[in-house]
């Protein structure tokens, strides 16, 4: 199978690029992994993986000059985007690991620290979603598949935005959509099948430009 678009896979220094990139090969997309501005401005999608602390996310994004076109490629000009864990987790209001952090502000809601007495943290391995309604993202994927997970803190955005839940000592936000931008807390390209088809539907999806 091959793919007409281009995917930028967003190089900031953050992890889990050259997995991301090879997955994506695997489904016989073109995607490059990059943070110049002209190649992100070229795509046609937009992924940003990572893996790590969200402060120093957001540090990298600003150090590197990212965020102003991030904003103008998913925000004005409405390319669809894909955050994989900690870059799902990028894309809320504001974090609360270690101190507290602003995000990108396009999904409203907090990033939090699991808490229990009984939770190992972090939350490592397969896990099933429940799907809490229909998302395009999700084509061909039955409900209460698992996926490969590898986090210490989860989104608490508006429930309006929240595609599936997932439960670890309580119910978690797994999954995550806004009009164009739209949120993994798991990892595909390490969920073997359904992961590699959650990409495909990605790539799938029209830009509404």
């Amino acid at each position: 199978m091959s793919f007409d678009n281009t995917i930028a896979v967003i190089d900031y220094h953050m992890g889990n690029l050259r997995s991301v990139g090879k997955a994506f090969q695997k489904i016989g997309a073109r995607a490059v992994i990059t943070n110049e501005h002209q190649a992100i401005k070229n795509a046609d999608k937009i992924v940003l993986p990572g893996v790590g602390a969200f402060k120093e996310g957001m540090e990298k994004l600003k150090q590197l000059n990212l965020i102003d076109i991030l904003n103008r490629e998913v925000i004005e000009n409405k390319k669809k985007f894909l955050g994989i864990c900690l870059g799902m987790q990028l894309t809320g209001t504001r974090s609360y690991e270690i101190e507290e952090s602003s995000g990108l502000n396009w999904i409203k809601g907090d990033v939090v620290r699991f808490e229990g007495n009984n939770l190992k943290i972090p939350h490592v391995g397969w896990n099933e979603i429940s799907f809490v309604r229909s998302n395009a993202l999700f084509e061909n994927i039955p409900d209460q598949t698992d996926f490969y997970f590898v986090h210490s803190y989860h989104f608490k955005p508006d429930m309006k935005y929240i595609v599936s839940l997932t439960n670890y000592g309580f119910d978690f936000v797994s999954s995550v959509n806004q009009e164009n931008i739209f949120g993994c807390q798991f990892h595909p390209e390490k969920s073997q099948r359904y992961g590699l088809e959650i990409l495909k539907n990605f790539v799938n999806l029209k830009n509404d430009r």
